[in-house]
């Protein structure tokens, strides 16, 4: 499936300076850095449910501990 992505010439400077920095064309680049921060999120998003499930079963030990 193709795409067209529509950069200001800010983001195009940019990418292009990632792409040179990377040894990569620019499709490449915006594809790295896509999929980089697509399991940055998913790993943030672990974090947090490990975090909820951390605090809910050790909280109250916890909290006697602190006492």
């Amino acid at each position: 499936m193709a795409m067209t992505l529509r950069l200001t010439d800010d983001d195009d400077a940019a990418l292009t300076a990632l792409a040179a920095a990377e040894g990569v064309n620019k499709q490449e680049a915006a594809l790295r850095a896509i999929r980089e921060k697509s399991a940055r999120l998913d790993r943030d998003s672990e974090v947090r449910r490990l975090t909820r499930d951390a605090v809910a079963r050790y909280g109250p030990l916890l909290d006697r501990l602190a006492q």
